[in-house]
Parts: C-alpha cells; sequence; structure tokens
C-alpha cells in the first residue's frame, strides 16, 4: 500500500520523504518495518526511499547522539564570524578543516557565519579559536561558551 503526497515543486523530495528523515532523526536505528508502519508504507517502499536519500545525498550516514553532560570537560561553544568581501567561500573550506568545527552555518545580519564548536578542553578550544581567527579573510569573532542546557 502507498500513500501519495504532494511534492514541492523546489525540491526534489516530497512530505513522505521529509516525514522519513525526521522519523530517523528521531531514532535513526528504528527498523524499516516500524518506519513503514508509522508511514503507512509496505517495507520494499521504505527501503527504496532510504536508497533514493543516499544515492541523492540528502542522507549521509548514521551517529550516535551523545548527551551535552556525557563528557564535562568538553567546552561547546558558538562562534560568530565576520568575514572580508568575498571571501567566504575561502573561509568555509578552511573552516571544515578544523574538526572541532562540528557545524558551521552562512547567516544574516551582522555576522557571516556561525560555527558550533565541541573542543575537548580548554586547551584545545583555545587552539580552535586561534586558528579561526588567523584564517586569512576573517576579519572579526565572537565566541560564546555554552554553559548549560536548559
Amino acid at each position: 500500500m502507498t500513500k501519495e503526497k504532494k511534492r514541492d515543486p523546489l525540491s526534489p523530495f516530497d512530505a513522505t520523504d521529509r516525514e522519513l528523515i525526521a522519523l530517523l532523526k528521531r531514532d535513526a536505528r528504528a527498523p524499516i518495518s516500524v518506519l513503514a508502519e508509522v508511514l503507512k508504507l509496505s517495507r520494499g517502499t521504505v527501503q527504496n526511499r532510504l536508497d533514493k536519500l543516499f544515492a541523492s545525498g540528502a542522507l549521509l550516514g548514521f551517529s550516535v547522539r551523545v548527551r551535552d553532560d556525557f563528557d564535562p570537560n568538553s567546552v561547546r561553544a558558538v562562534m560568530m564570524i565576520e568575514v572580508a568581501g568575498k571571501s567566504t567561500s575561502q573561509v568555509i573550506l578552511r573552516l571544515r578543516r578544523i574538526p572541532e568545527l562540528e557545524k558551521i552555518h552562512t547567516t544574516n545580519g551582522g555576522w557571516d557565519l556561525v560555527a558550533e564548536i565541541c573542543a575537548a578542553n580548554l586547551q584545545e578550544f583555545d587552539r580552535v579559536l586561534r586558528d579561526v581567527r588567523e584564517i586569512e579573510g576573517v576579519l572579526n569573532s565572537e565566541t560564546s561558551i555554552l554553559l548549560s542546557t536548559v
């Protein structure tokens, strides 16, 4: 049994694909049979959609999520970055080489980029800040350490 949903003309994926991804974000270990039951689709259809999502690059893989307090010595922070002129692409390429930068976002407003940092300790955190600030094209940055999640 299949269920068709409207497709957004601007996206190669339909509402069912987005719902499948949302389910996997909540539980990446969910069996295909459970996903099929929730989506009211056959197991084969769910598997085909997963294959399509992987082939397209929309799904990159599965990962482990760890509580923020799992490693009490780690330092988590958000860094806002101002970039010179049209050097954003080059700066992003350099930022991606820093493994402690878990995510990098473009943004609007006073800052050009926002980076999520997770360093093993304060010494590594300090090194990451230095590494980012030494990248050619980075004009300014402001970093806020995340103290607790509420």
